[in-house]
C-alpha cells in the first residue's frame, strides 16, 4: 500500500488513542485541506501489510485504528486487507473519505470490495472538507458538512445513524 504515514498513537483521529494510517492519494483535493502533501497518487512511500500490522502489535495502548489520508478509498485492496486484520484483532475502525455515504451505498453495489470495506467499519467520517464550513469546535472533523455516521447501525436500520461525538 502507498502510505504518507502512520500515527502510533493519535488523540484526534477519533474516540481513544488509535493507530492512524494516512493512505496517499485523494482526488478530492478540498480547498483547505489540512494533508494535501497527500493527494499526489505517486507520493508517499511503498508499505507492507505486514509492516503496518508489526507497527500495529507493538502500539499496546490503541483502542482502534483510523484510516485516513489522502483517502482510503482510492487504495480500496489494501484498506479492505487492512480493515479485515483490524477486525480480527477486536478493534475498533474509522474510515475517513471524502465520498458521501449515500454514494458508497450505489458504489458498494457494483463494488464488492467496497461493500466488505462497509461492513467492516464502524464508523465513517464521509464528505470532503469544505472550508465554509470549517469549525474548530467539531470533534474529529474539520467541517459541519461531515458526519460521523455508525455503519453498521445505518446498514442494519437503512437510515443513516450518526454518532454523537
Amino acid at each position: 500500500m502507498r502510505l504518507a504515514g502512520i500515527e502510533t498513537e493519535s488523540i484526534v483521529d477519533g474516540p481513544g488513542i488509535r493507530f492512524a494510517v494516512f493512505f496517499q492519494g485523494c482526488n478530492h483535493q478540498c480547498k483547505g485541506c489540512h494533508n494535501p502533501t497527500t493527494w499526489d497518487m505517486s507520493g508517499g512511500q511503498e508499505v507492507t501489510l505486514k509492516r503496518v500490522l508489526e507497527l500495529l502489535d507493538e502500539a499496546d495502548l490503541v483502542s482502534g485504528v483510523t484510516l485516513t489520508g489522502g483517502d482510503p478509498l482510492y487504495q480500496i485492496e489494501s484498506a479492505l486487507e487492512l480493515a479485515r486484520e483490524v477486525k480480527n484483532r477486536q478493534l475498533h475502525l474509522i474510515i475517513y473519505t471524502g465520498y458521501l455515504y449515500e454514494d458508497l451505498l450505489s458504489m458498494a453495489h457494483m463494488d464488492k470490495q467496497l461493500d466488505a470495506l462497509l461492513d467492516l467499519t464502524d464508523v465513517l467520517i464521509d464528505g470532503p472538507f469544505v472550508l465554509q464550513k470549517r469549525d474548530l469546535s467539531l470533534r474529529f472533523r474539520g467541517s459541519s458538512n461531515q458526519r460521523c455516521i455508525n455503519v453498521p447501525q445505518s446498514r442494519k436500520t437503512g437510515k443513516i445513524v450518526v454518532e454523537q461525538y
